[in-house]
Formats: C-alpha cells, sequence, structure tokens
C-alpha cells in the first residue's frame, strides 16, 4: 500500500511538471515574435532540416570544388578511360586492418566482345591520406595551394582514386561533378535572386498602382506566359553568340532564366498588394505621412516575406532542371565549361552509357538537389503560417 501510494504521488508530480511546461510553452507562444513561431513550426519538419543539411554540404562542396576534387577536372589519363568507380578497402585479402586504401589497377581487355576490363592488384597498395599534396590550383582563381581533402600520394599517370569512376578521356568523374556543381547551384540561386527583384518590383507596381500600369504588366504577362517554354528557351539560348566567353555565356543563360521566371512570382505579389492595400495598418501608415515607398519596402512586404521566401526556395529547382536541360541539349553552357547539364552530355553517347553506366551520375547530383529544395520549401511554406493547426 506504501509503494503504491509512494508510485501515485511520484506519478502526480510528473504529470503536475509537464503541465506546468505545457503552460510555459504556450504563454511562450503568445509572446513570441513571428520568427520564433516560424523557427518553431520549421524545426518540426524533419525533411526539411535534413534538407538543409544536404543544402549546405553541396553549397561548401561547391564554394570550396578545388579543395574537395582529388583532381584537376581537364586532367586526362588514356589508361583509365571509362574505369569504374574505384573500390575502397580497409582490410587486404589477409585480414589485416590497413586504414582506408585502394588497390592498384590493371588494364585488361576481354577476348570475346574486346570490351576494356580493370582488374584489383592485389600486390599494390595505395592508402588514402586526408589533406594531400596533389594538382596545384587556384582556389576561388585568387589563393594559390596544392592541398586537396583527400588522394593517394602518387602521380594521377600511375594511379588514382575514382570515386565515381572515369569518363571516356580518362577523367575523374568525382571531380568534375564537384566542380559543376559551383556553376549549377549557383546559377539557380543568381537566377532565383533577380526573379525575385523583377517579380516584387512589377507585381507591387501592378497591384499598389494598379490602372494602366495594371494592364500594361498583366498584358505582358499573359505573352510570356503564352509562350511554350522549351521552345522560348532554346530560341533565346540559341540567340546567344557562339564565340562568347564562358563565363558570359552563363550570365546570359542567368539572365534568360530570369526573364523567363519572374511571372508567377509577379502574379502572387499583385495578388497580395490588392488585399492589402485596403487594410487598415496601409491606411494609417498613409495618414501619419508615410511615402509610399515606405509603405510597400516596411509594412506590406514584410507581411508576407514568409511566403516569398516559401516560393523562391521551390523555384530554385526549376532554374537548375532549366540549366541543365539546356545544356544537355547544347543550346546551354558548353564544354569547356563544367555543369553538371554539361557533363550528362556524355549520356547522349549510348556506347558510353551501355560501358560506362556510372556517366549519368551527375543527374543523380541534379535530382538530389531538386529533391533537397522541394522539401526545404514545403518545411518553409508550413512554417509561413504557424498559427494554422
Amino acid at each position: 500500500m506504501a509503494t503504491n501510494g509512494m508510485n501515485q504521488l511520484r506519478d502526480g508530480g510528473t504529470n503536475l511538471q509537464a503541465e506546468l511546461e505545457d503552460t510555459v510553452k504556450s504563454d511562450q507562444i503568445y509572446v513570441a515574435p513571428q520568427w520564433k513561431l516560424i523557427w518553431w513550426k520549421f524545426r518540426k519538419h524533419r525533411l526539411a532540416l535534413i534538407s538543409v543539411g544536404v543544402l549546405f554540404l553541396l553549397y561548401t562542396t561547391a564554394i570550396f570544388c578545388e579543395f574537395v576534387a582529388p583532381y584537376n577536372p581537364e586532367t586526362f589519363n588514356t589508361r583509365f578511360t571509362l574505369a569504374p568507380p574505384t573500390s575502397i578497402r580497409f582490410f587486404d585479402e589477409s585480414g589485416t586492418f590497413r586504414g582506408p586504401f585502394i588497390y592498384g589497377i590493371t588494364r585488361a581487355r576481354d577476348p570475346v566482345t574486346l570490351r576494356p576490363t580493370f582488374v584489383d592488384d592485389p600486390e599494390v597498395i595505395y592508402p588514402i591520406r586526408l589533406f594531400i599534396s596533389g594538382t596545384p590550383y587556384k582556389l576561388w582563381g585568387i589563393f594559390d595551394s596544392d592541398i586537396h581533402l583527400f588522394g593517394i600520394d602518387v602521380p594521377h599517370e600511375e594511379a588514382g582514386v575514382f570515386l565515381l569512376g572515369a569518363d571516356r578521356l580518362g577523367r575523374d568523374l568525382f571531380s568534375r561533378i564537384v566542380y559543376g556543381a559551383r556553376i549549377s547551384l549557383s546559377l539557380g540561386l543568381v537566377g532565383v535572386f533577380l526573379s525575385l527583384f523583377l517579380g516584387v518590383v512589377l507585381g507591387g507596381i501592378s497591384g499598389y498602382y494598379g490602372g494602366v500600369a495594371d494592364n500594361l504588366i498583366q498584358r505582358t504577362i499573359e505573352f510570356v506566359r503564352s509562350i511554350p517554354a522549351i521552345p522560348l528557351w532554346m530560341a533565346l539560348s540559341a540567340a546567344l553568340p557562339p564565340n562568347w566567353p564562358v563565363i558570359w555565356v552563363y550570365f546570359g543563360i542567368t539572365v534568360i532564366l530570369s526573364l523567363i521566371g519572374w511571372t508567377g512570382l509577379a502574379r502572387v505579389v499583385r495578388g497580395r498588394f490588392l488585399a492589402l492595400r485596403e487594410e487598415d495598418f496601409v491606411l494609417a501608415a498613409r495618414l501619419v505621412g508615410s511615402s509610399e515607398m515606405r509603405i510597400i519596402l516596411r509594412h506590406m512586404v514584410p507581411s508576407f516575406l514568409s511566403y516569398i521566401i516559401a516560393t523562391l526556395t521551390l523555384a530554385v529547382p526549376g532554374m537548375i532542371l532549366a540549366e541543365t536541360g539546356l545544356s544537355f541539349i547544347g543550346l546551354g553552357l558548353r564544354a569547356p565549361a563544367i555543369s553538371w547539364g554539361v557533363l550528362l552530355q556524355e549520356a547522349q553517347n549510348l556506347r558510353s552509357v551501355a560501358l560506362a553506366p556510372w556517366v549519368m551520375l551527375p543527374g543523380a547530383a541534379v535530382v538530389m538537389s531538386i529533391l533537397a529544395f522541394n522539401f526545404l520549401g514545403d518545411g518553409l511554406r508550413d512554417a509561413a503560417d504557424p498559427y494554422a493547426r
């Protein structure tokens, strides 16, 4: 009896503590600012949190691609043409632990199909080391260095670590994908920010002022949206001079995608401005003498800024896919530029795909980044309205 009484007393104390914690949390919700409510709701979306980690890893890799890539993406070696992904081992054939290492590779040829094959040579062992000296490079085109994240202490002409295999010229595919991330991922962000500027400015003018400006902007939007997207991309991309440098083509493709992608956001912003311009807080700002620009930037836009952020997050995958598609069909970036779309041009060669299916792995990088952006956008969209249940 005494034991049961003690257990009941303990349970009652635990329940009371839980009720007190719930009461404190509910009181915090009533006084918490908007950004804190959004964060509390966003962190409950597990896929969105995982996506933040994935995107952080991708963009960190893109920023430091010279350091992360073990080899120069243009360095080729005909000895390793279409070499398969290298197997990283920790134990040798005798079962002795040696740390991460790879075996030497011997190239042979199938006597029946004449297909090149690569056989591990257990007699030759190359330890994999971190922060190893290798091919010299310029980080961001400024700082000279030769330190790479990982590699083997052997010249690339003799052996190499091909984490994702090699292409038909013997170039390391992992290094090329890492370098391609810088262009493919940055182009999506730059294009989205240009679309943000055009969409907010033109959509805000259309919704706030109305009249002739509204009619002109809306007719322009309808005209742009009535043109099929793919033929329009192809026509504008083909209009770029073929002798332009790679960096000019990069910005040209970015501007093209932005000029096409701003219309959807402008429609959303216009609708929000039409609803907000009659609200009491806008009328109060007018009565105290606030300028129209201050009313728009300090009162109206921040009221639905979270929705804009979520919309832009979901628009980045569209920009990445557009660049990848244009480069894949040869109307976007071209070699020697390195982007995921340029790398996927190897998949047009059926012989390469049949002999080395790993040449399609840049497509896996595209899929992973797009899924991460979509999950992040879903999380931000749900968190944008923290009072919804």
